[in-house]
């Protein structure tokens, strides 16, 4: 069955829900202490959107296996050509391209776009993820060591990024 990314309607909110909170229940992926709710997630949703950003979902048949988007790195108007991705996989599909998919759609977008930077905020032990996007041709550019907590001990945040486009003017 082949991949398909598209962009994500409220229609996907249940799914996005659904892996959103795998994440942030099991894992330091996401720095929450608790599951989001479909309202919580349906107003994201609609605010990337709105703010004229993706929200991609990957789907293998009829079923939503993955999503990922970005916004905006900083409020700050001289950070207005960076962005920040997110990107998120079924547990039961990982390590099987979908993520590489999704944020190489991201970078299409964000090129489109006129970004010049994408940005990823990865947890220091997310090897997985740190792997994605250096394979992608992002770079590790700051290590910054407990700037964050989450099952009672401290996390390191991994900053990486990549120029995605590179005659923006600023």
């Amino acid at each position: 069955m082949s991949l398909i990314v598209r962009d994500a309607t409220l229609e996907d909110a249940e799914d996005i829900l659904a892996i959103y909170n795998h994440a942030a229940i099991n894992t330091t992926a996401v720095w929450t202490d608790g599951p989001a709710d479909l309202t919580s997630r349906r107003d994201w949703l609609s605010a990337r959107q709105q703010a004229g950003y993706p929200v991609l979902v990957a789907m293998k048949g009829r079923d939503v296996v993955g999503f990922a988007s970005f916004g905006d790195f900083r409020s700050f108007p001289g950070y207005r050509h960076t962005v920040e991705n997110s990107v998120y996989v079924d547990e039961r599909y990982r390590r099987a391209g979908i993520g590489r998919s999704l944020v190489a759609a991201l970078i299409e977008r964000a090129t489109a776009l006129n970004k010049h930077v994408m940005v990823a905020g990865i947890e220091a032990s997310n090897t997985g993820s740190i792997g994605l996007h250096a394979s992608l041709g992002f770079t590790e550019v700051a290590r910054m060591p407990e700037v964050g907590c989450k099952f009672g001990r401290w996390l390191d945040l991994v900053l990486m990024q990549k120029q995605i486009a590179s005659g923006v003017r600023p």
